[in-house]
């Protein structure tokens, strides 16, 4: 008789909101599995989303049915077991060797037949294009508003989103407290946590009723956002909202924020290699003291360095090693990792070639794209000139022109990216490649204070 494993999962991340909670799947589940008189094993229930592989409950059920403690898997839908095509490959596999015995799903049906599989494989493909669809959706829905000028993220402090006109509004609550916050911080009298303290004072608390957290109030003073511009996935947008600081106020509490940072105290300073190496045996984080020993002969004090592993992650049976020997370790780690200079030649060669190349190519597609803009442009232009001269009508007007301006913002959009992006990858490979070539130096100098020649 085939005994079978129960599996429920519910993802809070995903749009499906009509699937039923895992309470609610566990007790149709059961009452269907009575229905049908099927035996159960165990039950798996997890709240992660199958977008991804990675799911521990399911890795777990997988493992337990290769060893063979059940050969069936009883759930709500295929797309509850995979929405991507790892998880489903997995499913088809052990159906494959036998492992696998039976599929059953009160909201599908399954036969371990060859065009059973066929089936199941085509239901996990429209699960995948699901979730894939829906991305690709949430995204060009981020791009349209970030072509609008709207936030595509949560309102900051002193605004709030507003559902029924999709925009950010100022809050009038808290709008003239983020005001003066700006204000008291850019008299470089006030730290971080007086502001939080402000806030606090005033009713803008975090959601525990408590202290906002520091990284909060320090990312707000730092948001451009305020004056009306808004930075997404690295590149800066002219918002529509209506800001709440001037730019001069802005500048001015940046200036206050670097005056700061220089006065900060880093001791790593004082110990040259710390945070460049981890303790091979327990992955810890290497630490170091400095001791000092007196010579009454010379009546002088050294300083000694000894580096030791930080134990973070428990017992760890490394010992200290003095700061001469750590550097030892550290220039003949260099020496294995350096790249020879014919080598590094013909590599920077390798990628002039390429970078030239890549010259032609982006100015090929410039040269295409700007005739296609310009011919936008010219269409905009007669559009215009027809609705003047009372040819066209206002709806068909505006109907034309957003769908041109639309097409206006691609080519430049398109344009600029060429323009921007197109060589900065050559530059990152060619500092990796001097960096690996300056290695072997670094490596063979006696000392630090030497000249790497």
């Amino acid at each position: 008789m085939i005994k079978y494993f129960i599996y429920c999962r519910k993802s809070t991340d995903e749009a499906d909101r009509q699937i039923l909670s895992i309470e609610a799947q566990i007790a149709e589940l059961k009452e269907f599995a009575k229905r049908e008189n099927l035996e159960i094993v165990d039950c798996f229930t997890e709240a992660k989303t199958a977008k991804k592989p990675g799911r521990e409950k399911f890795e777990q059920m997988l493992k337990l049915i290769e060893k063979g403690e059940a050969n069936g898997i009883l759930s709500w839908h295929a797309d509850r077991l995979a929405r991507n095509s790892v998880d489903g490959g997995k499913i088809i596999y052990l159906l494959d060797t036998g492992k696998l015995q039976s599929l059953k799903f009160p909201t599908l049906w399954f036969e371990n037949t060859p065009q059973g599989k066929f089936m199941l494989s085509i239901a996990f493909g429209q699960s995948k294009y699901y979730i894939d669809n829906l991305s690709e959706n949430v995204k060009r829905g981020i791009r349209q508003k970030l072509r609008n000028g709207v936030y595509p993220n949560k309102a900051p402090i002193g605004y709030l989103n507003e559902p029924r006109k999709r925009s950010i509004e100022v809050d009038p609550k808290t709008a003239r407290l983020v005001r003066k916050a700006f204000q008291l911080f850019a008299t470089g009298k006030y730290a971080f946590v007086d502001i939080d303290k402000f806030f606090f004072e005033r009713g803008i608390k975090s959601t525990t009723n408590k202290y906002l957290r520091m990284d909060k109030i320090r990312n707000m003073l730092r948001s451009p956002f305020y004056y009306g511009v808004f930075e997404f996935a690295g590149e800066t947008y002219q918002g529509t909202h209506k800001p709440i600081i001037t730019k001069t106020l802005f500048d001015k509490c940046q200036e206050v924020i670097r005056r700061k940072s220089k006065t900060h105290i880093n001791h790593k300073d004082e110990f040259w290699f710390l945070g460049l190496s981890k303790c091979k045996e327990c992955n810890s984080a290497i630490t170091a003291e400095k001791h000092f020993k007196f010579y009454p002969k010379t009546r002088g004090k050294v300083r000694y360095d000894y580096y030791r592993c930080g134990k973070k992650h428990g017992f760890c049976s490394q010992k200290y090693v003095s700061g001469q020997e750590f550097e030892k370790q550290i220039r003949e780690m260099l020496w294995t990792h350096s790249l020879h200079e014919l080598n590094a030649k013909r590599m920077l060669n390798w990628l002039n070639a390429d970078e030239i190349n890549e010259r032609k190519t982006v100015k090929n597609k410039i040269s295409l794209l700007k005739p296609q803009l310009s011919n936008v442009e010219q269409k905009l232009d007669r559009l215009l000139t027809g609705y003047l001269d009372q040819v066209i009508e206002t709806n068909e007007y505006q109907k034309v022109k957003k769908k041109l301006i639309e097409e206006k913002t691609n080519f430049e959009e398109q344009i600029s990216s060429f323009e921007k992006n197109q060589f900065h990858w050559v530059e990152l490979v060619k500092d990796f490649i001097n960096s690996a070539l300056e290695a072997h130096k670094i490596a063979r100098a006696k000392n630090n204070g030497e000249e790497l020649s």
